[in-house]
C-alpha cells in the first residue's frame, strides 16, 4: 500500500487509477517441530520453530513465534492487537488513532513513518524479530530483509475479501503463536454476522439496497469513492442480507469505484440508504455538498437517508473493525 497519495487513500487510490477515467488476549500451547501455513490454513501456535507462507508465496521461516513485531499497515496493526500481540511499531500511529478504533495502541508503541514511506533506521532501532507489511514494494522488503523476517499480507481481494480477511488474520496469527485467539476472533465475527441478519431481517430489511462511500475535495471538485461488489465492507453488508446498489466498475482487488456527484443520479431506489465515513473531520457530503443541487435531489438525500458512520471504522481492517461496521448498519436499518 505505497504511494504518493495521503493517508487513508493511498492504496486504495492508487488501485483505482483504471478506474477513474470512466466517471470523471494470549494462549499456552503444546510446542511442536514446526508448524507451516499457506494463505487459508489455520494451524496451531508453536512454542518452537514456525513457518509461515506469505502472500509472495514466499517461506518465512522463525525460530519461534514472533513478540516484537512491527506492522507497516492499518490493517494489520488492528489485526495483531486484537489477536493480544500489542507491536512494538507502527507506521502512522496517528492515523491509526483516527481511523481505526477497534484496536486502540498502547502509548508504548513507537511511529515508525508513514505508511506510504516507514523509517528503516527507525524500523531497525527497534530490533523487530518481524515486520508484517502489506505491499507489493519488493524494494521495500529487500532492505528490512537485510535485518528482520518479514511477511506480507495480501490485504484485499475483490474475488472473495472475508476469506482473504481470514487467511491473512491466520497467517499473522501463526508467525505471532495467537492461532487460537484468531480462531476465536473469527468465531466471534461468524456468531455477530449471523446476529445482525437476524435482526435485520426481522425488520424487514433484508435485501435492501445500500451504497457506502467515502469522499475528497480537491480544489472545487468533489471526488467519491464507492465500495462496490468484492469489497470488504459490501462483502460484510451482504453477507448481512443488503444489497449493494452501486453496480459501476470496481478494480479487482479492492472492489473500489469511483464517480463524481453526477454518477451518483444513477442511484434512484427510494429504499437506499447511503452510508459514508468521514472519520478526519472533513466531511465533504454534509458541507461540501450541503448546496449543491444534484445531490439534494438524490432520493436518498431527499428522503434523509443519509448515515455518517461513526468515527474510527477502518473500511479495510479486520474482524473488529468489520463487526464495527456491522454494527453500524444494523443499527441505520432497526433504530
Amino acid at each position: 500500500m505505497r504511494s504518493a497519495l495521503t493517508a487513508p487513500f493511498a492504496a486504495p487510490l492508487t488501485a483505482l487509477a483504471a478506474v477513474v477515467v470512466l466517471a470523471a488476549c494470549g494462549t499456552t500451547e503444546a510446542p511442536v517441530t514446526e508448524q507451516t501455513t499457506g494463505a487459508s490454513a489455520s494451524v496451531s501456535a508453536s512454542a518452537g520453530p514456525v513457518t509461515v507462507t506469505d502472500a509472495r508465496g514466499k517461506q518465512v521461516k522463525l525460530d519461534r513465534p514472533a513478540a516484537r513485531v512491527v506492522s507497516l499497515e492499518w490493517g494489520e496493526t488492528e489485526m495483531l492487537v486484537s489477536l493480544g500481540v500489542m507491536p512494538v511499531g507502527a507506521a502512522d500511529v496517528k492515523g491509526y488513532a483516527t481511523w481505526d478504533t477497534a484496536a486502540k495502541l498502547d502509548s508504548s508503541v513507537k511511529d515508525v513513518g508513514m505508511r506510504q514511506e516507514p523509517s528503516i533506521d527507525s524500523i531497525s532501532a527497534l530490533s523487530p524479530d518481524l515486520v508484517v507489511m502489506e505491499s507489493d514494494d519488493e524494494e521495500l522488503a529487500a532492505q528490512l530483509e537485510k535485518f528482520v523476517p518479514v511477511i506480507v499480507a495480501k490485504g484485499s481481494d475483490a474475488a472473495d475479501n472475508l476469506k482473504r480477511m481470514r487467511d491473512d488474520l491466520n497467517m499473522i496469527a501463526t508467525a505471532v503463536g495467537k492461532t487460537d485467539a484468531a480462531t476465536k476472533l473469527m468465531s466471534d465475527f461468524d456468531a455477530a454476522m449471523a446476529d445482525g441478519k437476524a435482526k435485520l431481517a426481522a425488520a424487514g430489511a433484508a435485501g435492501k439496497p445500500f451504497v457506502m462511500a467515502d469522499g475528497w475535495k480537491q480544489g472545487s471538485t468533489i471526488s467519491v469513492r464507492l465500495f462496490g461488489k468484492g469489497s470488504l465492507v459490501s462483502e460484510v453488508a451482504t453477507q448481512l442480507g443488503l444489497k449493494n446498489a452501486w453496480t459501476g466498475k470496481v478494480d479487482g482487488q479492492w472492489g473500489l469505484g469511483t464517480t463524481d456527484v453526477e454518477g451518483l443520479s444513477v442511484l434512484k431506489d427510494p429504499d437506499l440508504r447511503f452510508f459514508y465515513n468521514a472519520s478526519d473531520g472533513e466531511d465533504v457530503f454534509a458541507d461540501g455538498l450541503d448546496k449543491n443541487a444534484i445531490w439534494k435531489s438524490l432520493p436518498f438525500v431527499e428522503k434523509q437517508q443519509v448515515t455518517k458512520l461513526p468515527d474510527g471504522i477502518w473500511t479495510f481492517g479486520g474482524p473488529l473493525s468489520c463487526r464495527q461496521f456491522a454494527d453500524a448498519l444494523v443499527k441505520a436499518y432497526t433504530g
